[in-house]
């Protein structure tokens, strides 16, 4: 599990929430499915309003910077989170939206 903190949309505050991160070597990937809701979660908003965010995974922090995937990249990621949970094809049945897949990559201070 990862734990990811993003700056609130609405209210600027910092927000932690708990979601299942996929390592891929620096960049850790994350599935927006929301349990299958219709509206995406809350940390989806957050990422797109403000893409700098800290993570901690296996007790080590790290600033990162979210950008959503798309085409067949977002399609890649997003096999590769049915198959350490298959419940996401379950979720995406149920969302009649498509789910987002986002990429954490390692923040630079550019």
């Amino acid at each position: 599990m990862t734990m990811l903190t993003t700056t609130g949309a609405r209210t600027g505050r910092p927000r932690t929430h708990v979601v299942l991160g996929l390592a891929d070597g620096d960049r850790v990937v994350v599935v927006a499915s929301n349990y299958g809701r219709r509206q995406h979660p809350a940390w989806y908003h957050n990422l797109k309003a403000n893409p700098r965010a800290s993570i901690v995974i296996g007790g080590v922090s790290r600033e990162v910077f979210a950008q959503e995937l798309h085409g067949t990249e977002r399609d890649r990621y997003y096999q590769r989170g049915v198959e350490g949970y298959p419940g996401f094809n379950l979720y995406q049945r149920r969302a009649h939206r498509q789910i987002p897949v986002l990429a954490l990559d390692p923040a630079t201070n550019t």
